[in-house]
């Protein structure tokens, strides 16, 4: 009998740190393409990337009276382009330099008479190198891409079942290639307090994803120097006693360095049902956000 653990991946952040690295940075390359197509829409959402049952994709985008999309498919490890008129360029997934992939699939968008230009230094990382100029992070282990697609289908299937309990303004499911995190966001409705800006998040950028109260979820693998994966939660602003509130399972627990919840991606994998400990997670910290601010929760809940 297959045991609970073995549906949901290992993920030991110093084994695939370095592809990690690299496919964070692919994705920013793809992700602002996206950007550079997409009409701007509120908080931000039309730049991230979803979740699909074999990677990652922008989605449709406008090019003109065209569209395309790009597609990671991390089962065959390749980077698909396909247009709206049965043009298509595909790319392999395998080790090689930021720089080099940058500069193959724009050679491929020209090719394909979809003529974007994107400004090319990475954003919410330290020590940014632009695309053209990266030669350093070029790893890309397949079996190691995989395994974290596959926590990202699993995360991806639980944050949805819990944005449907919430019948007020919420986010998609989307997965950010800045933080390169997968989230989900709720709305009280009310509008916040101007926000003071957040460490390599430029400050347009976190005004305009915090113009309203939100209570925020999500998936991140660990980069950045926090070096494990792990289920977080949040809230903007934060409401007084937030950080002392009790929330479950027992893993979970309030970082003082990330004013967020975390729970530890292995203790999900660990847990007697990994589903009823994230959805656990996910309820209480938010009981905790909407509960201490005062939201409206019997408008915004189903029932």
């Amino acid at each position: 009998m297959k045991s609970v653990a073995s549906e949901w991946p290992a993920l030991p952040f110093e084994e695939w740190k370095d592809t990690c690295a690299t496919l964070h940075l692919w994705t920013q390359i793809v992700g602002k393409i996206r950007l550079a197509c997409a009409p701007m829409i509120n908080h931000w959402w039309q730049v991230p990337l979803y979740v699909t049952s074999r990677g990652l994709t922008t989605s449709a985008m406008p090019y003109g009276p065209r569209s395309f999309q790009i597609d990671f498919d991390f089962i065959d490890h390749r980077l698909v382009i396909a247009v709206n008129d049965g043009s298509k360029e595909v790319l392999t997934l395998g080790p090689r330099s930021v720089a080099e992939f940058y500069g193959e699939i724009m050679e491929r968008l020209w090719g394909l008479g979809l003529e974007l230009r994107i400004w090319t230094m990475p954003v919410e990382i330290p020590d940014p190198i632009a695309f053209e100029n990266d030669h350093i992070h070029c790893t890309y282990d397949a079996a190691q891409a995989q395994r974290f697609w596959h926590a990202l289908v699993l995360a991806d299937q639980l944050l949805t079942a819990f944005r449907a309990r919430f019948i007020g303004k919420a986010s998609p499911v989307h997965f950010f290639w800045g933080g390169f995190d997968l989230a989900v966001t709720r709305f009280s409705g009310r509008r916040a307090p101007l926000h003071p800006g957040a460490p390599n998040l430029a400050l347009p950028v976190a005004q305009e994803s915090y113009s309203h109260e939100v209570s925020s979820c999500g998936f991140w693998p660990g980069n950045g120097g926090y070096g494990r994966a792990a289920f977080y939660s949040y809230a903007y602003p934060a409401p007084q006693g937030f950080a002392q509130a009790k929330v479950r399972p027992n893993a979970a627990f309030f970082d003082e360095g990330l004013s967020e919840f975390i729970l530890p991606y292995d203790s999900v994998r660990e847990a007697d049902s990994p589903r009823d400990s994230v959805l656990d997670f996910l309820q209480t910290t938010y009981d905790a956000a909407a509960t201490q601010a005062n939201w409206d929760r019997r408008a915004l809940e189903r029932g």
